[in-house]
């Protein structure tokens, strides 16, 4: 519908140990794509779920005119569900189904409503989504990340909805899946709202929304073109800056000179009062009025400097201040050539079948290889880092790991407790530290202060990935071997670029399952392997 909308008004929402997130926030968002952006913790899945009515605010009001669908970042659904049920059309099919069978009772009818088509929508929906394959009563535990993440998309557009709130949609999606659902979200009609960390989606939206400092800023066009103009409100700040602090410098300086005048007109006039003999009151009329005057003129010169810092203190709160993960990964010294994992003839059965082709798969990981891991959703990626880390053991073949740290980061980010704070995550991690190496610690990862202290459960997916981060790269023991499953999924463009450089400077091996090329470019990776068809092949080169 062409007046779907989002407006907001004078909304406020704080966190449960009362910091505030938005403060008389104020916005209305019409048709078109809307890209939402900013740090990690600025409260952009906060203020979806706000739209949604999932979270209450503390003031102002929420107001959206159409039918509403939202994905969320993290998807609460459980194993147990079948396709049908996520997709929210099982107790429609389960009515056609009693219907063609017979069964003419009233409350069959009902269930189905207008949606005696709901079959052929919903394969038109999975087919272009790239799901066409899947059996309406297939469990969700037998899908990848990436097609969860689809099959959620799916769920929402089959609502038919004129506002769509979608938090991090290419999450785990391989390429193919990501340039599927870049066309369906181009072809969308309504009022789209999306949180995204992908340039490549961004750059598809028609205005980007900054949000920074609790304040909303919208700027025509795409990502690129947000780009292209923060950094030139970055360079006329800068400049701002710089010819604020001369001003400064120029006012205290004349203020010093004028004050040092005024100290040799005094000596003078001393000196030259004394030996003209004047009656004593004369002179000390005189002397108070050169005082006075000298006072005035400081007076003069210290409001300039006052106002000369203001301006400068008002150029620097203009200056973005882009918080960035410190990060000094442990020098694990693993020796080049050290076998840290050997698989034989790996192989893993799902339902009965096997995962992997022929007489399963073999695969070697030696000190200090940085090896990218690649293929399509579903090829069975994460389950090869959780071989690699013993999570689970092969259902045929062998493993053999070497002594030393291994640290798997999850692509789920389940590995923290959700009712313990960040702090008492990270000290069960690293028992033997002290708390002060441990706050030092937490705040290299933006967790400082009281935020070291929030509950795991109510943190940002990208705050959720730096606490866990925190967690697994200061362990002890150190780590040998990292395997990263998505590592940059939930962190902001700044994050992800230090991330880049923690992994270059890390002395051990790591295996990253990645469809972010750009990240993999930039780590070094100097192996690359794919997973396809259940096959493990070597590929040399990137994007093969």
């Amino acid at each position: 519908m062409s007046d779907a909308s989002v407006v907001c008004s004078n909304l406020s929402f704080s966190w449960p140990d009362d910091t505030p997130v938005f403060r008389d926030l104020s916005f209305a968002v019409g048709g078109g794509r809307t890209g939402l952006v900013a740090p990690n913790g600025s409260g952009k899945s906060t203020l979806l779920k706000l739209i949604a009515g999932e979270l209450a605010p503390s003031a102002g009001s929420v107001s959206v005119t159409g039918t509403l669908g939202h994905l969320p970042q993290t998807l609460p659904l459980a194993g147990a569900l079948t396709v049908a049920d996520v997709l929210g059309v099982a107790p429609v099919i389960r009515a056609l189904d009693a219907v063609e069978s017979g069964d003419v009772g009233e409350e069959h009818f009902t269930a189905i409503g207008d949606d005696w088509d709901i079959e052929e929508r919903t394969r038109a929906q999975l087919d272009r989504l790239g799901l066409g394959f899947l059996a309406f009563d297939r469990g969700l535990d037998t899908l990848s990340g990436g097609q969860v993440v689809s099959l959620g998309l799916a769920a929402q557009l089959l609502k038919r909805p004129d506002v769509l709130l979608l938090d991090e949609p290419t999450n785990n999606l391989d390429l193919d899946a990501r340039l599927r659902l870049y066309g369906a979200l181009e072809d969308f009609g309504g009022c789209l709202l999306l949180v995204s960390h992908d340039r490549a989606l961004l750059d598809r939206m028609e205005r980007i929304a900054e949000l920074d400092r609790g304040e909303l800023r919208f700027y025509g066009g795409d990502f690129t073109q947000y780009e292209e103009a923060v950094r030139s409100e970055r360079e006329v700040s800068e400049k701002n800056v710089r010819n604020a602090e001369q001003e400064l410098k120029r006012e205290k300086r004349e203020m010093q000179q004028a004050r040092e005048r005024a100290e040799r007109r005094a000596s003078n006039a001393a000196r030259n009062l004394k030996s003209a003999g004047l009656p004593r009151i004369f002179a000390g009329n005189m002397k108070r009025g050169a005082q006075e005057s000298a006072g005035r003129s400081g007076q003069t010169h210290a409001a300039r400097v006052g106002e000369a810092k203001a301006r400068l203190d008002e150029a620097g709160r203009a200056l973005r201040d882009d918080q960035r993960i410190t990060l000094d990964l442990p020098d694990t010294g693993v020796p080049a050539g050290r076998t840290l994992f050997l698989g034989e003839r790996m192989q893993v059965r799902r339902g009965g079948q096997p995962l992997f082709a022929g007489g399963g798969i073999d695969l070697t990981v030696r000190g200090p290889e940085r090896i990218a891991l690649t293929g399509p959703n579903g090829a069975g990626k994460s389950t090869l880092l959780r071989l690699i880390g013993g999570d689970i053991e092969p259902d045929g073949g062998s493993t053999r790991r070497a002594e030393g740290g291994v640290a798997y980061l999850s692509q789920r980010l389940d590995l923290l407790e959700e009712g313990r704070t960040v702090a008492e995550n990270f000290a069960a991690f690293a028992p033997h530290r002290t708390d002060a190496d441990r706050m030092n610690l937490l705040a290299r990862f933006l967790f400082r202060g009281p935020r070291a202290h929030l509950p795991v459960e109510v943190l940002s997916g990208g705050e959720r990935l730096r606490a866990t981060l925190a967690c697994v790269l200061c362990a002890e023991p150190a780590p040998h071997l990292l395997l990263l499953d998505e590592p940059t999924n939930n962190l902001d463009l700044v994050s992800t670029a230090q991330l880049e450089g923690a992994l270059v400077s890390y002395q051990g091996a790591f295996v990253v399952v990645s469809h972010d090329e750009r990240f993999l470019a930039g780590i070094g990776a100097d192996r690359r392997l794919r997973l396809d068809g259940g096959e493990l092949t070597e590929t040399g080169a990137p994007g093969m």
